[in-house]
């Protein structure tokens, strides 16, 4: 079964989803992630979920929440963006609240999103732009199979500094 691991499940977006969206949008240490310099409105954002088509070929990306299993607390998102039917690649980006950090939920969630991107939408790569000096996102995507393909150097201004950006990419796996 796709999208669901031992601990987690991720689900489509749903109206009820607004508060944990307004507050990962909103969190100001991943707008240098996400190019944001300003914050959204909840309208705004209200606007998104009624206006998504919840289809990857409609919208060019999907945001799925990271729900436990047991509680069906949400713990996080992760998302696919930025993709390209022809070449069959996207983006992936994930954002997991400070409280659930640490438990293991991104490596699952990145697994599951890798598995329903390859093996169901017939994804041929994924990439994540990650800081240079992020270890801990370094070391999930190189934990779930990702490699370093480049480096972009001073690619993004954090409050004033340019940071280097690392590109991590995974390729299909031929079976």
């Amino acid at each position: 079964m796709y999208l669901q691991g031992p601990h987690l499940q991720l689900r489509a977006l749903e109206p009820e989803d607004l508060d944990m969206m307004y507050t990962i949008e909103n969190d100001t240490t991943l707008w240098d992630v996400s190019n944001r310099q300003v914050p959204y409105s909840r309208e705004v954002l209200r606007q998104y979920i009624i206006n998504s088509q919840a289809d990857l070929y409609a919208d060019k990306q999907v945001r799925l929440m990271m729900e436990l299993r047991t509680t069906h607390v949400t713990v996080g998102a992760i998302d696919l963006f930025n993709f390209e039917p022809l070449h069959r690649h996207a983006e992936v980006g994930i954002a997991v609240l400070q409280a659930h950090q640490s438990k293991g939920y991104a490596t699952e969630a990145l697994q599951l999103l890798c598995d329903y991107a390859f093996r169901f939408l017939g994804m041929e790569q994924l990439v994540a732009h990650i800081a240079s000096d992020n270890t801990c996102s370094m070391q999930l995507f190189s934990t779930c199979g990702f490699t370093p393909c480049g480096t972009l150097k001073r690619w993004w201004n954090v409050e004033g500094t340019f940071k280097d950006v690392t590109l991590m990419q995974q390729l299909k796996k031929n079976h």
